[in-house]
C-alpha cells in the first residue's frame, strides 16, 4: 500500500496493474493528524541533524529533500563540514523523515540522519512526590518558554523524584541553571530545593550500527574472536571473573552510598518536620503575644474612652449645676428687686399722708 503525505499526490489509479486488483490505492494523510493533543509544534524534539551532505548542496536542494514532510521552520547548512539541521512541525513527522531518508544516497553520499542534540534541556532532581508535569512546566516557565516538562515515573506510575525540562532556546536554560544553582528554588510548601543540571544526551534509538564503526587496528584485533562464554580454568575465565568481582564491589559500594544518602534524607526530613512544628509553635506564640498586645491596647483605648466620657459627663454635670446656681441667684436677685420696688412706693405714700395732716 502506497502512503503519501499531505501536499504529495497519491499514485494514480491507472498506475495499478489490472492483473493485481488486490493492491490498494494510495491515500493522503493530513500533516495535522501527526500532532498529538496539546503537542507543541516546531520544538527542539523535531530538529534533525543531517550528516554527510555533498559540499555543493544548495538550501533549495536541502529543503527539497524534506518537502514531503511539511514546511520546516529552521534550515541550516554547513557546506564546509558537510552537515545541516532542519526543524519539522512535529516529532512524528521528523521520525518518518528520519526513517525514510537515513542512508539515502545523494550524489554518491549516503545521508546520515539523527535527531539533533537538545542543547536547552535540563535534568531536575529532588522533586517532591506531589509535583506533576504541569507544575514543573509552570515553575520553570518563569525563566522562558518551555517546550516540554516531564516528571519521570517508574513502571507503576510512581514519581522517581527526577524529571526534565526542555526550553525553546538556550538562554532561558542557562538562566534557570544559574538561578537554581545560586539560590534555593522551591516548588512546594516543603523547603525542598530542586537540583538542576544539564541533561546528559544519549542516543538510545539508533545506537552504533556496524556501518558507522571505524575499522581501526584495535577493531580488527578485538573482532578476531567471536562472542563466546569463557571456559573455567582458562586465562580468559580468570580475568573475566576478576572483572565481575570488581563490578560487584562497585555495585555494593554504590548500594551502600545510596543507603547512606537515603538515611541522611530521611533524617533531614524528620528534622525538617520537627523544625516546622517548632516554627509553627513559635508563630503561634508570636501570634498569641500579638493578640494579647492587641487586646491590651484595645483595653487601654477602651479605658481612655471611658475616662474621656466620664470627664465629659462631669463637665456636663458641673455645667448643669452652675446653670442651676445661676438661675437660683437670678431668681433671688429678681425677688429682692421686686421686694425693694414694692417697699419704696409704700414709703412715699405714707410720707404724703403725713404732710396733708
Amino acid at each position: 500500500m502506497a502512503l503519501a503525505l499531505a501536499g504529495e499526490p497519491a499514485p494514480p489509479a491507472s498506475a495499478q496493474p489490472e492483473d493485481h486488483p488486490d493492491e490498494e490505492m494510495g491515500f493522503t494523510i493530513d500533516i495535522k493528524s501527526f500532532l498529538k493533543p496539546g503537542e507543541k509544534t516546531y520544538t527542539q524534539r523535531c530538529r534533525l541533524f543531517v550528516g554527510n551532505l555533498p559540499t555543493d548542496i544548495t538550501e533549495e536542494d536541502f529543503k527539497r529533500l524534506f518537502e514531503r514532510y511539511g514546511e520546516p521552520s529552521e534550515v541550516f547548512i554547513n557546506r564546509d563540514r558537510g552537515f545541516g539541521f532542519i526543524r519539522l512541525e512535529s516529532r512524528t513527522l521528523a521520525e518518518i523523515a528520519k526513517a525514510e531518508l537515513d542512508g539515502t544516497i545523494l550524489k554518491s553520499r549516503p545521508l546520515r540522519i539523527r535527531f539533533a542534540t537538545h542543547g536547552a534541556a535540563l535534568t531536575v532532581k529532588n522533586l517532591s512526590p506531589v509535583v506533576s508535569n504541569e507544575l514543573l512546566e509552570q515553575a520553570f516557565s518563569q525563566f522562558g518558554p518551555v517546550e516540554k516538562a516531564v516528571v519521570v515515573v517508574d513502571d507503576r506510575g510512581r514519581a522517581t523524584g527526577k524529571g526534565f525540562v526542555e526550553f525553546a532556546a538556550k538562554p532561558p536554560a542557562r538562566k534557570a541553571l544559574e538561578r537554581c544553582g545560586d539560590g534555593a528554588f522551591l516548588l512546594t510548601t516543603t523547603p525542598r530545593p530542586v537540583i538542576v543540571e544539564p541533561m546528559e544526551q544519549f542516543d538510545d534509538e539508533d545506537g552504533l550500527p556496524e556501518k558507522l564503526m571505524q575499522k581501526t587496528q584495535q577493531y580488527h584485533k578485538e573482532r578476531e574472536q567471536p562472542p563466546r562464554f569463557a571456559q573455567p580454568g582458562t586465562f580468559e575465565f580468570e580475568y573475566a571473573s576478576r572483572w565481575k568481582a570488581l563490578d560487584e564491589m562497585e555495585k555494593q559500594q554504590r548500594e551502600q552510598v545510596d543507603r547512606n544518602i537515603r538515611e541522611a534524607k530521611e533524617k533531614l526530613e524528620a528534622e525538617m518536620e520537627a523544625a516546622r512544628h517548632e516554627h509553627q509553635l513559635m508563630l503561634m506564640r508570636q501570634d498569641l503575644m500579638r493578640r494579647q498586645e492587641e487586646l491590651r491596647r484595645l483595653e487601654e483605648l477602651r479605658n481612655q474612652e471611658l475616662q474621656k466620657r466620664k470627664q465629659i459627663q462631669l463637665r456636663h454635670e458641673e455645667e448643669h449645676r452652675r446653670r442651676e446656681e445661676e438661675m437660683i441667684r437670678h431668681r433671688e436677685q429678681e425677688e429682692l428687686r421686686r421686694q425693694q420696688e414694692g417697699f419704696k412706693p409704700n414709703y412715699m405714700e405714707n410720707g404724703d399722708k403725713r404732710k396733708r395732716g
